[in-house]
């Protein structure tokens, strides 16, 4: 599920957008008519989109953008000339007067690019400090030498303790230390 923001200056606009958007199956997290809202809102979360009018009470959109999250991307609904000025801002245009199918698509797409950022993210392998790495071999001499293990035996049996109490490999190293 990706987050959804929608902030306009009129808030029956925003409602607007946002029952388009739940009509189409999207979740929107959150529905306001200032930027410092908007901003608020988005802290709360790590990822997702923002989906506003040019110029609201507090800022315009190119402001919004400038002070979003890393992981949040913004699609504005303007005039053809307003959009113009937006243009190589990493914002996301769309043309007044809206059609659904535009938004709904794009909206989509977008979710789309969050999800598999979101994915790839979760794949990186995980870079432990060498003092992480020092107690997960600690653990696994202690197995080789006690338990007559290969280091791969070894390494696997933390793994499975680790997955099957659902801690992390390095609290499984400790906790194998400490007990011993």
């Amino acid at each position: 599920m990706t987050n959804i923001i929608v902030v306009f200056a009129k808030i029956e606009d925003a409602k607007g957008i946002k029952n388009i958007l739940v009509k189409n199956g999207f979740s929107v997290m959150a529905v306001c008519t200032s930027g410092a809202q908007a901003l608020s809102y988005a802290d709360e979360f790590h990822d997702g989109i923002i989906i506003s009018g040019y110029r609201l009470a507090d800022m315009i959109c190119v402001d919004i953008k400038e002070n979003l999250p890393p992981g949040f991307e913004m699609v504005v609904m303007a005039s053809q000339r307003v959009l113009a000025e937006v243009s190589g801002t990493g914002i996301m245009g769309l043309v007044m007067p809206l059609k659904v199918h535009e938004l709904v698509n794009t909206v989509g797409m977008m979710s789309q690019g969050i999800i598999r950022r979101r994915k790839k993210q979760k794949e990186k392998p995980k870079v432990r400090s060498a003092e992480e790495s020092a107690i997960i071999d600690s653990a696994k001499t202690l197995l080789i030498q006690r338990n007559n293990m290969t280091e791969d035996e070894a390494h696997r049996y933390l793994l499975k303790r680790s997955m099957d109490n659902s801690i992390s490999l390095v609290e499984t190293a400790q906790m194998l230390l400490a007990l011993n």
